[in-house]
């Protein structure tokens, strides 16, 4: 019963400003704007939302003033049939300008539990860009937000590392004032907290690991002081703290908090320069990490879906075998538990294009059965060190380092 208000119309539309400088764009299925909004802050460079919904507008022109119901109608279905297609559609080769925006610098992708349609482009715009790209999977809210987070934090870092050295209270590097010459860094992880610290030289002064516990914050403060009483040093005596692991944002005492993809990378490329590819089995999920040359993240995967491929479950198995074999060989259950482990670690390898050589880093990696399971599912020997369950800390500690003029 009402009736066409042509001006209603016009000014139901409105431009979609678009990013024409370099940025990230957000692809594939609809994102959730509480999801958006965290990614968003966690890039360093402009994000536009490019996921399917999101991308849709019509054109600058409107039909001029005074044109008729036809008119108007003519050009709104132009438009309509003129959208970027949606995935279902029997023809989505125009989605192809997504991908190929000249300044487009990093590709997040976001696909939806329970579809599989955007899988299929994402493994097409996979085989065709050259950016650094990220694939993270919702239900529309942010569930898990801990692992999305650390994820994107990752990716961010990847593609801008040089604001991994910045300098505390912004001084810039090289007119802050040297200290006493030592720094630290604060593995917070669900299991163990690991503290390492080094001195002016890169050397390690001491290091320390111990039980989470019931709190982050906590478990850090403990392990810190641990090490610093070991060390025979003060609080103040430290130039800059990093923290890293699942727990580095409930850590209120440190200058810089970095993500253990980025640490684990840092402290395996400084233990041996030859290491192309990190396996980090850890308490709550699993990652395996891909290095160029100079140490820097190339690529990443991480394993949070299910805890058969995490060291929790590991240690949960073996509290329950203490209780009830059910009538099995020990060694028989051990060496099955491994191979679960050893057969998902080794599928996130190869999705990660991993290469020659593998280090196992982390305190699953003292598991001597699993690392022999491992090392036959990939086909190679793994790279063990010594520091092995302290490379994030050595990582964030080497992060330190750079934050201050040594």
């Amino acid at each position: 019963g009402t009736e066409f208000d042509a001006g209603k119309f016009r000014a139901a539309f409105h431009t979609q400003e678009k990013i024409t400088k370099s940025h990230i764009a957000v692809l594939g299925a609809r994102m959730g704007q509480e999801l958006f909004e965290m990614t968003s802050k966690a890039m360093p460079l402009p994000v536009e939302n490019d996921t399917c919904v999101h991308n849709r507008s019509v054109g600058n022109i409107l039909p001029p003033e005074g044109a008729s119901f036809d008119e108007l109608m003519d050009w709104y279905a132009g438009e309509i049939l003129g959208q970027i297609p949606c995935m279902r559609m029997m023809d989505p080769t125009g989605r192809k300008k997504l991908y190929n925006d000249p300044s487009v610098a990093g590709i997040i992708y976001h696909t939806v539990k329970f579809c599989d349609f955007y899988s299929f482009e994402y493994a097409e715009i996979k085989n065709h860009i050259d950016v650094p790209l990220l694939k993270i999977e919702s239900d529309y809210t942010i569930q898990s937000s801990g692992q999305l987070l650390t994820r994107l934090e990752a990716f961010a870092e990847s593609i801008q590392p040089e604001t991994l050295e910045q300098t505390i209270d912004g001084d810039t590097k090289g007119e802050r004032k040297m200290g006493k010459g030592y720094f630290a860094g604060i593995d917070s992880g669900s299991t163990s907290t690991d503290v390492v610290i080094l001195n002016k030289d890169h050397e390690i002064v001491t290091s320390i690991i111990l039980p989470t516990g019931a709190g982050a914050a906590i478990g850090a403060d403990r392990a810190l002081a641990e090490a610093l009483k070991e060390a025979g040093l003060q609080r103040e005596d430290i130039d800059a703290l990093v923290t890293t692991g699942y727990g580095r944002t409930a850590i209120k005492n440190g200058d810089k908090s970095i993500t253990e993809i980025t640490c684990h990378a840092r402290g395996a490329h400084f233990l041996n320069p030859e290491v192309r590819t990190v396996i980090d089995i850890g308490g709550q999920d699993s990652k395996v990490i891909r290095l160029d040359e100079n140490g820097a993240v190339a690529n990443f995967v991480m394993n949070d879906k299910c805890a058969a491929g995490t060291g929790r479950f590991l240690e949960m198995m073996a509290r329950t075998m203490e209780m009830n074999a059910q009538s099995k060989a020990t060694d028989d259950i051990v060496h099955g538990l491994n191979k679960a482990v050893a057969v998902k670690t080794a599928a996130l390898t190869r999705r990660v294009g991993g290469e020659e050589k593998y280090m196992m880093t982390g305190g699953v990696s003292k598991n001597k059965g699993l690392v022999k399971t491992l090392e036959e599912k990939l086909g190679t020997k793994l790279v063990i060190s010594d520091k092995a369950q302290l490379c994030g800390a050595l990582g964030a500690a080497l992060f330190a380092a750079d934050m201050a003029d040594v």
